[in-house]
């Protein structure tokens, strides 16, 4: 893990590879963000002028690093563009900060320590700094012992040994040590981002690596640590358990499926969530085979799973006032003499039956035994995450995920939880029109219907298998769960950890009596 510290030093003489600085877009060019203050002055009050000179315009992830000036005792001095400077007298927005935090530090990477001297006038803002920085220094190992190294080791590729080691230690400048709420907010940030890292961690791992029976057994070790109830239903179990849609979909592979439930309690809990997530450790779409081009990144298909997996450890170390069982519905959609072919029918754990028109829509398969079960328990509220359909990508990008939900308050309430903790998501509807479309001369239902909206369509058979007067959300993360593009702010080329930070500030609300 990169170690965090808060620090009531001055940026201009704290000992450190580097001193980030904040630059912001001012009306008339960039102008120096407060924290960098003292640095400023080594330059003789014209470190905006000469980030100028050197090309820096203060827009968002920006980086300038250039050497320190006499009387810091850092080499160098890094500028961070944190994009627009706020109206006079407000201050950064937190993503901003958050943002930043994550460019500088995946600069900084393979050095020891990096002084964050970037605005932090209350705790949250060192919230912020901290979440970004440790986000930031993200770095992928290739484990066999997968979800085990917390994202945070070498390089595994030769000769990159140095180059892909993570920055060691972030120092938050105008962090409070000995205050209450600044340590906190630290130990909020170290739990929190070490869970997104685990489960980063997972989505990278090669599906050679993380089979369903490996992935149980990640969740079985992490539960032991950390006092988690656990259950594992192994192929024969949801054999004779009657969960035919996981079954139907892992039926092709070698590796066989699992649901694995993973829970946290508390003693003065008065509210219960439950979690879902959709785990195809390696997608090929099955007998219906996806097309060349399609996939290489398929072993990110378990990118829900991961989430709720790392959503109840997190919740567990932080210690909240709130129940939260995960369920990880984990299987490999494999083509093969005995997968399931388009055309047969399934008997789901909940006795309706489903013609598979698709076996590449196989993740509302598992989804939907998984809900069933969920729901059994009678929770507050049901949550499912799932890298889900390729249409919610056509609607909203690569870097928002859609919000569905049978109540449109709870649905109100996730966008917002959402936004705070930076986030993007967007509200999608259940069109009752769309119905229709799923349904099957063979079955009770289809899993496949209109191709027009079909993100809305699985949304709407996920719906069929939450009991009636269960509060439901569905988190569609195809588009930000898995990153191929370059790096951004806080944000690694790979898996990214999508939803987990919205699914914890869920269960600190749903402690604190606001479920929405």
């Amino acid at each position: 893990m990169t170690s965090l510290t808060l620090s009531t030093s001055s940026a201009a003489t704290l000992r450190a590879d580097a001193v980030v600085v904040g630059v912001a877009k001012g009306a008339k060019g960039p102008v120096v963000a407060p924290g960098a203050e003292a640095v400023d002055q080594a330059f003789g009050g014209k470190l905006a002028s000469v980030l100028e000179t050197l090309g820096a315009t203060g827009a968002d992830g920006e980086v300038t690093k250039l050497p320190a000036a006499s009387g810091l005792k850092a080499p160098v001095v890094l500028a961070v563009g944190l994009g627009d400077a706020p109206a006079k007298g407000d201050g950064y927005d937190a993503e901003a900060l958050r943002r930043a935090a994550g460019a500088a530090a995946r600069a900084l990477s393979g050095s020891k320590k990096g002084a964050f001297a970037l605005p932090v006038a209350d705790a949250a803002d060192a919230a912020a700094v901290a979440e970004g920085a440790l986000l930031g220094a993200y770095s992928y190992k290739w484990n066999q012992k997968a979800g085990q190294n917390g994202g945070n080791s070498a390089n595994p590729k030769s000769g990159d040994k140095k180059n892909g080691a993570p920055l060691a230690e972030v120092a938050v400048i105008g962090g409070k040590p000995r205050d209450k709420e600044f340590k906190a907010a630290a130990e909020r940030a170290i739990a929190l981002t070490a869970e997104v890292n685990r489960a980063r961690d997972l989505i990278n791992t090669p599906s050679n690596l993380l089979n369903p029976a490996i992935f149980a057994a990640a969740v079985l070790e992490a539960a032991k640590e950390h006092g988690l109830k656990t259950e594992v239903l192994d192929e024969k179990a949801l054999k004779k358990g009657g969960y035919g849609g996981i079954m139907g979909v892992g039926q092709g592979s070698e590796a066989p499926p699992r649901l694995v439930r993973v829970a946290y309690s508390h003693p003065e809990a008065e509210k219960t969530l439950a979690l879902v997530g959709k785990g195809i450790t390696y997608d090929s779409g099955g007998i219906s085979l996806k097309p060349a081009g399609h996939n290489e990144t398929m072993k990110c298909d378990m990118s829900g799973a991961a989430a709720v997996f790392a959503t109840v450890v997190a919740v567990a170390k932080l210690g909240l006032r709130v129940n939260v069982t995960g369920w990880l519905a984990l299987a490999e959609n494999m083509p093969s003499g005995s997968a399931t072919r388009p055309g047969d029918v399934l008997t789901m754990y909940s006795g309706k039956t489903v013609e598979v028109l698709n076996t590449d829509a196989e993740g509302r398969l598992v989804l939907a035994d998984a809900l069933t079960r969920a729901c059994e328990e009678k929770p507050d509220a049901v949550v499912d995450v799932a890298t889900l359909t390729g249409a919610m990508v056509f609607a909203l990008g690569h870097r928002t995920f859609g919000i569905m939900a049978n109540d449109e308050a709870f649905r109100t309430s996730l966008h917002e939880i959402a936004e705070e903790a930076g986030e993007q998501a967007w509200p999608m509807p259940l069109p009752a029109d769309l119905r229709k479309s799923i349904d099957s001369p063979v079955a009770d239902l289809a899993n496949m219907g209109e191709r027009m909206g079909g993100g809305l369509v699985a949304g709407i058979f996920l719906k069929e298998f939450v009991e009636d007067g269960t509060v439901w959300a569905h988190l569609d993360i195809a588009g930000p769960a898995f990153n191929e593009s370059g790096p951004f702010g806080y944000t690694p080329k790979g898996g990214t950890g999508s939803a987990i930070r919205t699914l914890v500030r869920l269960a600190e609300r749903t402690a604190d009596g606001d479920l929405g």
